[in-house]
């Protein structure tokens, strides 16, 4: 932008229009029908935070839940085919289930390396926040066979060369994000409805602070998915405190 010489403000290729205060006080609001309204809101914030832009800023949407509908039953039936299906590939298999089983963003799942990874004699866990988390034995099994046959598209290098769980095209890189959601969405997959699904249902079943510490998510996206499923987790507390003094 600098060097075309366009501002942030009025960027005609900007996928989306951010809130730009004017001469006089007023300001435009983003537009709700484009594309990329989080990536957006995250580059004027970076933008001002950094001192490249002042005097701009990005309207938020307060979240109030799925929007979608919730369909336990196709994220079990999603998962036994992936665990069972050998003629889809290995990677395509394990990212889906990381999705549908853990939640993980389809942006956390290419940025995975091997030494997210644990192996501990027949166990094998992974690290999505600080917490790890093991895996039952079936996705351990292709998460082992995954890291041992790992192989990128790249002419040079070995997969010894690259950290990356998923490794890419381009040497000691990992697999886009685009490109991982392009191969979800021709097995099937709908990262972001299943992804709701997979917390929705995690969130009836989980504490939101064991929940934010195992998934990597925030402690408060924790307990807003939490509320939304109606998951009481005081009388939980309640419990343990009560098992712990006897």
């Amino acid at each position: 932008m600098g060097r075309t010489g366009v501002r942030i403000g009025v960027c005609p290729g900007c996928p989306v229009t951010p809130r730009a205060r004017g001469p006089d006080g007023t300001t435009s609001p983003p537009d709700p029908t484009v594309s990329y309204r989080d990536e957006s809101g995250h580059f004027v914030r970076w933008s001002v935070q950094h001192r490249h832009a002042r005097d701009l800023t990005y309207g938020t949407v307060r979240w109030t839940g799925p929007l979608s509908t919730i369909d336990s039953e196709k994220r079990w039936a999603d998962a036994r085919r992936l665990l069972n299906d050998d003629t889809l590939p290995t990677p395509d298999r394990v990212a889906r289930l990381l999705l549908i089983l853990y939640a993980q963003k389809i942006a956390i799942i290419s940025q995975l390396t091997v030494d997210d990874v644990h192996f501990d004699d027949n166990t094998v866990s992974i690290t999505f926040g600080t917490a790890p988390v093991v895996l039952p034995a079936p996705l351990a099994a292709l998460v082992r066979e995954l890291v041992a046959t790992r192989r990128g598209k790249a002419k040079i290098g070995t997969s010894e060369d690259a950290p990356w769980l998923f490794p890419g095209g381009q040497p000691g890189r990992p697999l886009g994000d685009d490109r991982i959601g392009q191969r979800l969405h021709k097995i099937g997959i709908r990262p972001k409805q299943d992804r709701s699904t997979a917390l929705f249902t995690l969130a009836t079943e989980v504490p939101a602070a064991i929940l934010a510490r195992m998934l990597g998510v925030h402690i408060k996206v924790a307990v807003q998915w939490q509320q939304a499923s109606a998951g009481d987790w005081a009388a939980y507390a309640a419990d343990v405190s009560q098992r712990t003094q006897s």
